[in-house]
């Protein structure tokens, strides 16, 4: 059987519950995304290396105004 997936929310979650958002699981070599209002649903899985792009592209884009 597989170990339990530590899942984290984004502390930019919204108010109240703060279930407006996605959650993570980083499993060394590919990192797991899934709703937060969903969890029992679909997950989706990117190699770290691909996430960590993603990730670095949204921290540099300008927002929208």
């Amino acid at each position: 059987m597989d170990a339990p997936t530590l899942w984290k929310k984004s502390s930019f979650s919204g108010g109240g519950e703060g279930n407006d958002c996605v959650e993570i699981a980083d499993l060394d070599t590919h990192i797991r995304v899934r709703d937060s209002k969903a969890p029992a649903r679909a997950t989706l899985t990117f190699p770290a290396g691909a996430f960590a792009s993603f990730v670095d592209a949204l921290k540099t884009r300008p927002l929208p105004r």
